[in-house]
């Protein structure tokens, strides 16, 4: 069972650091514009998309967001 244990906080140390390159990528392409970033893609036009579709989802879409809202604070309250 500890290899499980360390399985998942390898795995919730590399979310966070995902979730620290997406809100760089943001920032930079806030600032710089998308059209000189390419490194960091098409991140806030990706996001942008994501926010569309559950706003489109309706009620689903609602659901889906408390859903990985719910995902999102447990995580965060395990590790502290």
């Amino acid at each position: 069972m500890k290899g499980f244990e360390l399985v998942k906080g390898w795995a919730r140390e590399l979310v966070d650091i995902m979730l620290l390159f997406i809100a760089i990528g943001v920032l930079v392409q806030i600032i710089f514009g998308t059209e000189s970033t390419s490194y960091f893609g098409k991140i806030t036009g990706n996001l942008m998309a994501f926010v569309t579709q559950l706003g489109s989802g309706g009620f689903v879409g609602l659901i889906a967001l408390l859903i990985i809202i719910s995902i999102f604070s447990k995580r965060t309250s395990a590790t502290n």
